[in-house]
C-alpha cells in the first residue's frame, strides 16, 4: 500500500481541506494575499522613489532589498501558519482515532456488566452490585467522553455531514423531555414549556439538534440546585424560530461568561457543584447551530439562572430556508 501523497503546495483547495479550514484562513492563501500586497507596496514605492530619487539605480536597489524582507518575513509567517494548522489536524487525527479505538472495548464492558447484574452467571450479593453500579456509571461517562471527543473531530475536520431536513422543533422538545422527565423529577426539578401555537417548521439536521437540545436540557437540570424550574419557549421571531431555555441554577460568573463556549472550559462554580461533565458539551451546540445557518447565545447572573437560546431559519414555501 502506497503512502497518501500530500497536497501540493501551491494547491489552495487541498490544503484547506486537509487542515480543515476555509479559504480565508488556509496558510497558502494568506501567502498569496500577503504576496499581492507587497507586490501593490512595491508598485507603489517605485511610482514614489522615481518622482523623488534622481538616480534609479538606488530606486531599483531599494526595491529589491525591500522586495526581498518583505517576502522573508511573508514566508516566515505562512510557514508559522501551516506548521500550527499541520499540528491542530495531526491532533484531531490523535484524538479520532483513539476515540474510534476506545469505543469497541467500552461498548464490549458495558455488555458485560450488563451480563453481570442480570444475575444469569450467578448470583450477586447487594453489596457487589453497588459496585457494578458504580462501574456501569463511570463506564456510560467514558463512552459519553468519548463520543464528544469523535463529534467534535468531525466538526474541526468537517467530516460531519449535516443533512438538513424540514420537522417541527416542538417534537423534537418533547420527545426530549420525555427522555428526561425521570431525571428531572429525581431532581427535584419542574419542567415548564411555553410553546407557540401553528409554529413554522424549520430546516436543520434533527440528530444534532437533538443533540443540542439534550444538552442545553441537561445542563439546566444539572446545574439547578435543590427544588428549581426549568422554562423552555418557542415562538417565531421574523425568519427564524427562537428556542430558549431557562434555568433557576447556579447561574455563570461574569468572568467566566467569555469562555463558555470553549472546548473543554467549566466554570468554578459549576466545578464545585458537579464532578460530571467534559466541558464539550456547549462547544458542540455552538458548532451545530452555526453550521446549521442559526445563532446560539446566553444571559446569566451567578446565583440566579441561565438562559441559553438559539435560532433556526424557518423552510420557505419551497422547503428550503
Amino acid at each position: 500500500m502506497y503512502p497518501e501523497k500530500p497536497p501540493r503546495q501551491f494547491n489552495i483547495l487541498g490544503n484547506c481541506k486537509k487542515y480543515g479550514l476555509s479559504t480565508w484562513q488556509c496558510p497558502q492563501f494568506l501567502f498569496l494575499i500577503m504576496g499581492a500586497i507587497i507586490i501593490a507596496s512595491e508598485l507603489t514605492f517605485y511610482f514614489l522613489g522615481n518622482y523623488y530619487i534622481e538616480d534609479p539605480k538606488i530606486v531599483i536597489l531599494a526595491i529589491s532589498g525591500l522586495t526581498m524582507i518583505l517576502f522573508v518575513i511573508a514566508f516566515t509567517i505562512t510557514k508559522g501558519f501551516e506548521n500550527l494548522a499541520e499540528s491542530n489536524r495531526m491532533k484531531s487525527e490523535f484524538i479520532s482515532v483513539v476515540s474510534h479505538q476506545l469505543r469497541a472495548p467500552l461498548s464490549n464492558l458495558s455488555w458485560t456488566i450488563e451480563l453481570i447484574m442480570s444475575g444469569r452467571l450467578g448470583k450477586i450479593e447487594a453489596s457487589q452490585l453497588e459496585y457494578f453500579k458504580i462501574l456501569k456509571e463511570n463506564n456510560g461517562r467514558m463512552k459519553d467522553l468519548v463520543s464528544n471527543l469523535l463529534t467534535v473531530s468531525r466538526l474541526q475536520s468537517a467530516n460531519l455531514i449535516l443533512k438538513s431536513k424540514i420537522f417541527p422543533l416542538e417534537d423534537l422538545l418533547n420527545d426530549a423531555i420525555k427522555s428526561f422527565w425521570p431525571y428531572a423529577k429525581a431532581s427535584n426539578i419542574e419542567i415548564k414549556t411555553n410553546i407557540e401555537k401553528n409554529l413554522p417548521k424549520v430546516s436543520a439536521p434533527p440528530d444534532q439538534i437533538k443533540m443540542v437540545v439534550e444538552n442545553l436540557l441537561d445542563n439546566a437540570i444539572r446545574y439547578t440546585q435543590g427544588k428549581g424550574k426549568v422554562t423552555i419557549t418557542i415562538k417565531k421571531t421574523g425568519k427564524n424560530i427562537y428556542f430558549s431555555i431557562e434555568d433557576s441554577g447556579v447561574g455563570v460568573p461574569q468572568s467566566d461568561q467569555k469562555y463558555l463556549f470553549q472546548k473543554f472550559f467549566r466554570s468554578e462554580n459549576a466545578m464545585k457543584r458537579q464532578t460530571q461533565g467534559s466541558g464539550l458539551g456547549l462547544y458542540i451546540a455552538k458548532s451545530i447551530i452555526e453550521k446549521s445557518k442559526g445563532k446560539i447565545g446566553f444571559e446569566s447572573q451567578e446565583n440566579v439562572g441561565t438562559t441559553f437560546w438559539f435560532t433556526l431559519p424557518i423552510k420557505n414555501q419551497q422547503g428550503k430556508a
